[in-house]
């Protein structure tokens, strides 16, 4: 595996940005205290976006007829997954009572994202006969202009601003249990009444 990575660079940058998330992750997980655990959800969800727009723009598009869409399309709803979950993340805020958990399924996710990817993908990848070095330049150059520039907002962002603040809906179906246990025990007062 290690070959892998070392000879080439587009897939030796990528398997880098993996390893910064998966040690934040680790960090989030050690972390005690509110204000510890906020800058590392920050800085873990800067490299996310980072990381996703590289390759949804320069390394997904180029391998993607090589590789097949079954690996590239389940690849595309894994990031739609983490990119849902960044939107909400950032709307929610550290004081929700969801966000640890929030940002622990994010994790939990993008961790076995990353694995499908090293696993499967990036062996089928290293085998094509591309221009990967281009590839590695390129996506360093648009890597250091999203740093500095910050990440565009993407459909996810959109889809979850037009929600207006709304629950998740892991919180609505709380409200939901609360609502019919709530109705369920005023029934049964009044036919114990």
């Amino acid at each position: 595996m290690f070959d892998l990575f070392s000879t080439n660079p587009a897939l030796a940058l990528l398997k880098k940005d993996h390893e910064t998330v998966k040690g934040l992750f680790d960090e989030f997980e050690k972390a005690d205290g509110r204000q510890a655990k906020t800058k590392i959800v920050k800085q873990a969800l800067t490299e996310l976006k980072v990381h996703a727009a590289l390759e949804e723009e320069i390394f997904y598009p180029a391998v993607r007829k090589h590789i097949g869409k079954d690996i590239m399309n389940e690849a595309d709803e894994e990031h739609h997954v983490a990119k849902v979950l960044i939107a909400e993340l950032e709307q929610i805020g550290n004081r929700d009572d969801h966000h640890d958990a929030k940002f622990t399924v994010l994790a939990e996710n993008v961790r076995h994202h990353i694995k499908e990817e090293e696993g499967e993908l990036f062996p089928k990848v290293k085998a094509l006969d591309l221009k990967f070095e281009q590839m590695a330049q390129d996506m360093a150059a648009r890597k250091e202009q999203l740093q500095a520039e910050g990440v565009p907002p993407v459909e996810e962002d959109n889809m979850v601003a037009k929600s207006r603040g709304a629950d998740s809906p892991a919180k609505a179906a709380r409200k939901t249990v609360r609502k019919t246990s709530t109705k369920k025990a005023e029934a049964n007062r009044k036919r114990n009444a």
